[in-house]
């Protein structure tokens, strides 16, 4: 999952999530501009923020720079408004839109199984290799919005935590071809086998399983999944495509999902095989 958010795979992929907040918030701010008769290029070098900056704001699509907020203030009248405004606006930032019930979903998992056929699962992937990954995908994102998606990808590696009460049981098949693949180049692919092999050494709740790149029964062709189970003992799965994602919680859909994921368990390559041919393939670069 872009996967979210956070590029491609969970968590990470599209334009990263906007809110009402963010939307009134720009509304707002257009409305005072037009109001003082200023063409939003007027606007933008009076703030001293690009053009295209300013445009993201007022449609909902950035937050807000407090030196924006600022500069705005005493050109549209000091009023005082926008400081307020800005105080309430929230956002998961980073993350795509479609992603954010998902990810509060993990933060309290105790079981989550992840099956990619895109990308290395967002949770294992390393920072060089999300940056990758968001740069692979057009429209590229401009410097802000690449290390706002990075961070939040990131800072979602905390779930591996075995500290967590009770700690989650983690469980990703994803395919070969991902590696193959060698997106960033080499040195970048170098540094995610090394990462992924410690990932694998550190910490028992989790276990990766490789598809390997010959299997002509596959139960996964309809593409990536995830099913999570909650403290309650709730079972919830997610699907994502090109720009959506979908949170499943029909228990018949569910039971569906689990028996997919059941048997790409039983076709991928044991764990101390997925090593070996990790351990294979960091050798061979």
């Amino acid at each position: 999952m872009v996967d979210a958010a956070v590029g491609v795979g969970a968590g990470g992929g599209g334009e990263p999530e906007s809110s009402d907040s963010l939307r009134t918030f720009g509304a707002v701010v257009q409305a005072l501009r037009e109001h003082a008769g200023l063409s939003r290029e007027e606007f933008a070098d009076l703030v001293r923020f690009s053009k295209h900056t300013v445009a993201s704001v007022e449609l909902g699509r950035r937050m807000p720079d407090p030196a924006l907020v600022e500069r705005a203030e005493g050109v549209l009248g000091n009023t005082g408004a926008l400081r307020r405004a800005a105080g309430h606006l929230a956002r998961q930032p980073g993350l795509a839109a479609w992603f954010r019930q998902w990810a509060r979903l993990e933060a309290v998992a105790i079981t989550l199984d992840t099956y990619e056929c895109r990308v290395v699962p967002g949770l294992l992937q390393t920072e060089a290799y999300a940056r990758a990954v968001s740069l692979s995908v057009p429209p590229v994102p401009d410097e802000a919005e690449l290390n706002e998606r990075v961070a939040a990808r990131l800072a979602r590696h905390e779930l591996l935590s075995t500290r967590r009460t009770p700690p989650c049981a983690f469980s990703f098949i994803f395919e070969q071809a991902l590696l193959e693949r060698h997106t960033g180049g080499e040195e970048i692919t170098r540094e995610l086998l090394d990462h992924l092999l410690a990932v694998i050494d550190r910490h028992w709740n989790v276990t990766v399983q490789i598809m390997p790149l010959r299997q002509p029964d596959h139960p996964g062709l309809d593409g990536p999944l995830q099913l999570l189970e909650t403290p309650e003992n709730q079972w919830f799965a997610y699907s994502e495509g090109q720009k959506n994602g979908r949170l499943i919680w029909d228990r018949k859909e569910i039971s569906v999902l689990s028996r997919r994921y059941g048997k790409l368990r039983t076709q991928a390559l044991t764990p101390a095989d997925s090593k070996s041919l990790l351990e294979q393939m960091r050798g061979a670069l």
